[in-house]
This record gives structure tokens, sequence and C-alpha cells, in this order.
């Protein structure tokens, strides 16, 4: 019999909601917040957090068919001047949810072309670069919303090997990894790419200081000299034989100091020059090209699977970074772009 009564009044409590006189109940039930406002009895806590806000406007506009706007305004404590306002401006929120949907497709696409490498920087510069003007500010929220980011830097492996009996060789860069022109400065570094199992591949480069541009390079399972003779003298053929004057810059290394490479420099023409002992900021430039390769590639803290996986993947990068990947240094363009760029204006010029 008790339990027949309390649910003939649970059912007449709730006509009378329905039927509007529920007001007064539903405007005193609920604990009052921190700013003075209350939540709605039934489900009030469903407008707490950041949206709060907006959920307590989308809740009147679906409501207000049956209740009204006036009554719901006023037990979620909203104005109804505000409310309209938001109603009002639905149609430029839902165009601008429509243009970030797009933008992120966008970004996406841009995203994985550069292999998932690429952070809000470089992918804004491509977007631009395609025609579209955007905010890189704009481009970090959406990629923060949608869960797209960039590689990280990960840990180095030492790979130079000094050798006490080699002789002098001064620092004409002096940390100074800008030119003018082309052919006035190269750099030269060698890193080693891990393969499961514990074994190694090296990898040497050549690159001009002017547009970052790689000119030679050089993959074996050894860093003998003949390693950094290899991407030198491939380098030289990049530029046609003619490079008498221009500057190599390394450290240390064994390889950089040894007679084989000293002999090939003399032969060319080419003037050597190391930073100091131990200090990787004096060849900063190479250092930042072989993070940014192992940022982007590097499957994994174990390597690649085989040798041939490691060369193949390498390879398709290599051919990304001169013609493709976009460069902070040069003004986010690819460096094939910048010097053909460069080219143009001498001309023009």
């Amino acid at each position: 019999m008790d339990q027949d009564r309390g649910e003939r009044r649970a059912a007449r409590g709730a006509r009378g909601v329905h039927e509007g006189r529920g007001d007064r109940g539903l405007a005193q039930a609920g604990p009052r917040a921190g700013d003075g406002t209350r939540h709605p009895a039934p489900g009030g806590q469903i407008f707490c957090g950041r949206d709060e806000l907006v959920s307590r406007f989308e809740f009147v506009a679906d409501h207000r068919g049956a209740f009204g706007v006036k009554r719901l305004c006023t037990v979620l404590n909203l104005s109804r001047s505000g409310f309209y306002r938001w109603l009002k401006t639905a149609p430029t929120r839902a165009a601008k949810k429509a243009a970030d949907a797009a933008l992120t497709r966008r970004i996406r696409t841009v995203h994985t072309e550069s292999g998932k490498t690429y952070g809000a920087k470089r992918i804004t510069a491509e977007l631009r670069a395609g025609g579209v003007m955007v905010n890189r500010k704009r481009i970090e929220r959406l990629m923060r919303q949608h869960s797209i980011q960039g590689r990280m830097l990960r840990r180095r492996h030492r790979t130079t090997i000094p050798d006490p009996t080699a002789q002098a060789v001064p620092d004409l860069l002096r940390r100074n990894f800008t030119a003018p022109a082309p052919d006035l400065a190269w750099i030269g570094d060698i890193t080693y790419l891990p393969l499961a199992g514990g074994s190694f591949l090296y990898l040497a480069t050549v690159i001009d200081v002017f547009s970052r541009r790689l000119l030679g390079w050089s993959m074996a399972g050894h860093m003998r000299a003949e390693l950094v003779t290899d991407a030198l003298n491939a380098a030289i053929r990049t530029r046609g034989g003619q490079v008498d004057g221009v500057i190599f810059h390394s450290d240390h290394g064994a390889q950089y100091g040894s007679k084989a490479f000293a002999d090939a420099c003399y032969s060319a023409g080419i003037r050597r020059s190391m930073g100091a002992v131990g200090t990787s900021a004096d060849n900063a430039a190479a250092e930042s090209f072989f993070a940014s390769l192992k940022r982007e590639i590097l499957p994994g803290r174990h390597g690649w699977p085989t040798a041939r996986a490691a060369r193949l993947a390498v390879f398709r990068w290599l051919g990304f970074y001169n013609h493709r990947r976009r460069h902070s240094t040069i003004g986010y363009l690819a460096p094939v772009a910048f010097e053909q760029r460069s080219i143009t204006l001498a001309i023009a010029a």
C-alpha cells in the first residue's frame, strides 16, 4: 500500500512539471554553486565544466518548445537576451565549424605527405604556399584538438672520434653557418643508422650552407675515410666540378683528418675548416640535419629491420628533403626551390 502511494505521488509530481506547475520546485532545487547560481535538480551536473554556458544554451534551444524560453532561462540562471544573441550567431558558428573541419582535412593531408613529421610551423608554410592564408595559432589549435603531432628529437650516438695525430686545421666559419651565395661554404658530418640486432650503417653528407641543399652523400657499413671522400666527390659532381675556393667545414672526426680526405680536398681546390674538439655547436648545422632525418624517419629505438630497409628509407627522405621539405632557416622553402629563386632574383637584378 505504501509503495502504491509513493508511485502515485511521483506520477503527480512529473505531471506538474509538464503542466506548468513545476517551476517553483525546479527553481528551488539543488544547492547554490560558488558563484551564486543554481544547478537544476534533474541532471544539474551536466552543465558543469568548460562548456557549461554553451550546454545550457543548447538545452534551452532543445526544450523551448515544451517549456518556453523564459522559464528555462530562469531555471538555468541565463539571460534571455544572451540566449537570443547565441541563437542569432548560430549560422556563424556553424560556418566556422565547417571551415575548421575543411582546414583539418588539409592539415591531415600535408601531415601525411610529410610522412607524419611536420609540426605546426611547416604545415602552416605548406598551406600558405598553396594559397591558404591561415594563422599558425589556428593550425596549432586544430592539431592539438585532433591529436596531430610532428616527430620529436631522439638521443644522439657518438660518431666523432678525433685523430690526435692529424694535422691542425683552422676554423674558418666560427659558427657562422650562413653565406650570401652557393658554393662559398659546405659542411659535412657522419651519423649512425641503427639496425635490428645492434649493428649500424653510417651516413656521410655534404650540405651547402647557403641553401642547406644536400649536395652529396655516402652510406656504408663502416666509418673509413672513403665514406667521407665518396660524399665529397658526389658533391663536387653535383656542382659540375667547379668548386675551387669552397670552404669545407667539419668536426674533428678521424675521417676528416685523414690524408685521403685532405688529398681529395686539395685536388678540388677546397679549403678545409674544423671546429673545436668535442664541441658540437661548431658544426651545428650538420648536426641539425641529422637530427631532422632521425626524428622524421627512424622507425623506433631499435632501428630498421634490415640494411636494405634503412637505405630505401634514407634515400626517399633525402630526395624529399632537397625538393619538398620546408626549411626554417631559408624562409620555409625547400633547398632546391630556394636556390632556384636566388638564381631568378640574381638574373632579374
